[in-house]
């Protein structure tokens, strides 16, 4: 059989993996994996918005600017100026698929633009205050309705098929084991490319703004399959999570500091200014290490976010959502400022690509907050990642499309003959707790040598015995997020130690201060 009869399987499905999906489904045949509900991706918890180079005050300069600004020093300028040439055309693609952005009829293109920190002006396209939602309906919709798409629920990526699996050829990707958690079964699904859109690693960490299924798979199944990862070490903290006993993954958008909202004490003195001249609009880094400060420095468990002078029509209007969500657990944001405190949010690194998708693998391709372009550097600007999902989506589908094929190989499928069901579950659940708080208690927002070097020490003991587990037991999909967040923890701690500098979102109590020149950090794909 010729490999370009086969699928490509797309290993995610937020806003990266239906924007490939949907870019090669009038000419190839795509099969996407959800490893849970279609609708439980990382996309729809996304507030702010998307970049778009549109008004007459903008261009595309000023745009890749503002980007390696925050990027502080390490983003790649070639790729920053790829993707905001291709941010208005990325918009009207998501209009053309009737996604509802918030109109303004004087606005560029009949939007609402806002701003978030970072950015010189207002340039972010937005549907009130749930844009990642507004898109991932409408596209979720789309891809459901085509023919050429098959949407599979509850499928979980365990491995990439390579050319160890086949025993034949040169290096390259072959398909996908993946885990039907319905069935309890592993499929070997042959594939005539493999796009990872797996999203991020955020559940590494105690704290975070991201769903459950941000367990860094893609990055994990890249790295055991040998590719190369780079940048592990800058993990955004999101400034302004949600504080609350019943909420605490709530983000609260940056973009409500855009429209005028202040970062406060409990006595009502704002902060922000004594840390940074850009005060509340300075990029996340710098808000969520001054606000990490203020918390040390006064012994408290949050500061407060007061939006109350924007006026209560305001709020109604541009942010329903956090109104809405905020006034059911008792806080009325037009009359009271909200509780918020830092909690992980984005990784700026991940798995090595070109500006097509490419791995180092050939045949695989990664996209979206699991890969790493060199867009972000060392600190991602404020609603780049949407753009880049939909930019890049397009881009490795295109690569797809144009590529040629040889003959497929045959795929074995997943052995079972030497493991067992689990006699119980409590090594995974204490691993899994033991691994999210020493990611955060010593590789959080502040770190030093002597912490990481002890957790380096914990994840390798803690590796050992997921792996032992792994090894002898049939798997399940907590099994495998646990893997998957012990290696992407190991990289993490890794790439840290591998910078003796404070740089953008990493800030070493060892190396205060950054290098005179810094380059991103690389570490060799190794097979596990």
């Amino acid at each position: 059989m010729s490999a370009s009869a086969l699928p490509v399987v797309i290993v995610g499905a937020g806003l990266a993996g239906l924007s490939a999906a949907l870019e090669l489904a009038d000419s190839r045949s795509v099969c996407v994996l959800a490893k849970r509900g279609l609708t439980e991706a990382a996309t729809p918890w996304a507030q702010g918005g998307i970049v778009g180079v549109l008004g007459d005050d903008d261009s595309i300069e000023a745009h890749v600017q503002d980007t390696e600004t925050a990027g502080a020093g390490l983003v790649d300028d070639a790729t920053a100026r790829f993707v905001s040439q291709h941010s208005a055309r990325a918009i009207q693609w998501l209009l053309a698929q009737g996604v509802q952005l918030t109109h303004d009829a004087r606005g560029p293109m009949g939007l609402h633009l806002t701003r978030e920190g970072g950015h010189g002006v207002r340039r972010v396209a937005h549907a009130a205050d749930a844009t990642g939602r507004a898109i991932h309906e409408a596209l979720l919709e789309r891809a459901r309705a085509h023919p050429n798409i098959t949407l599979r629920e509850h499928c979980m990526a365990v491995d990439l098929i390579t050319h160890r699996h086949v025993q034949r050829g040169s290096p390259a990707c072959h398909g996908v084991y993946a885990l039907d958690v319905e069935q309890r079964q592993v499929l070997a699904l042959p594939a005539s490319a493999v796009v990872l859109a797996s999203g991020g690693l955020g559940r590494v960490y105690r704290y975070t703004s991201n769903p459950d299924t941000a367990t860094g798979d893609g990055v994990a199944m890249a790295w055991r399959a040998g590719c190369r990862v780079a940048n592990m070490e800058f993990i955004q903290f999101h400034p302004t999570c949600l504080y609350h006993p019943q909420d605490r993954v709530f983000l609260i958008t940056e973009a409500l500091r855009g429209e005028g909202a202040l970062l406060k004490l409990p006595d009502g003195t704002r902060f922000m200014p004594g840390h940074d001249a850009r005060a509340e609009l300075a990029p996340r880094d710098i808000v969520a290490r001054a606000i990490d400060f203020e918390m040390k420095k006064h012994g408290l468990d949050h500061v407060w976010l007061d939006a109350t002078h924007l006026g209560e029509a305001r709020l109604l209007e541009h942010f329903p959502t956090i109104h809405e969500r905020c006034l059911a657990l008792g806080i009325d944001i037009a009359r009271q400022p909200i509780p918020v405190v830092p909690a992980a949010h984005y990784s700026c690194g991940g798995v090595v690509t070109d500006l097509n998708g490419r791995s180092d693998l050939p045949g695989l391709y990664v996209v979206g907050e699991a890969a790493y372009t060199g867009l972000h550097g060392a600190n991602r600007l404020a609603s780049n990642s949407l753009l880049e999902c939909v930019v890049l989506g397009h881009a490795a589908a295109r690569h797809i499309q144009g590529s040629t094929w040889t003959e497929a190989a045959p795929v074995p499928g997943w052995d079972e003959s030497r493991v067992e069901d689990a006699d119980e579950q409590v090594v995974i659940a204490h691993n899994w707790d033991e691994l999210r708080l020493l990611m955060w208690n010593y590789v959080g927002i502040v770190r030093s040598s002597k912490r990481l070097e002890r957790a380096l020490r914990r994840i390798a003991l803690l590796q050992g015995e997921i792996n032992e587990y792994y090894a002898s037991f049939r798997i399940t999909p907590d099994l495998l997020e646990l893997r998957n967040l012990a290696v992407c923890a190991e990289l993490i701690v890794r790439s840290a130690l591998a910078r003796p500098e404070s740089r953008g979102l990493h800030f070493s109590l060892d190396y205060p201060e950054p290098l005179p020149a810094s380059f991103p950090t690389v570490l060799p794909g190794r097979r596990i």
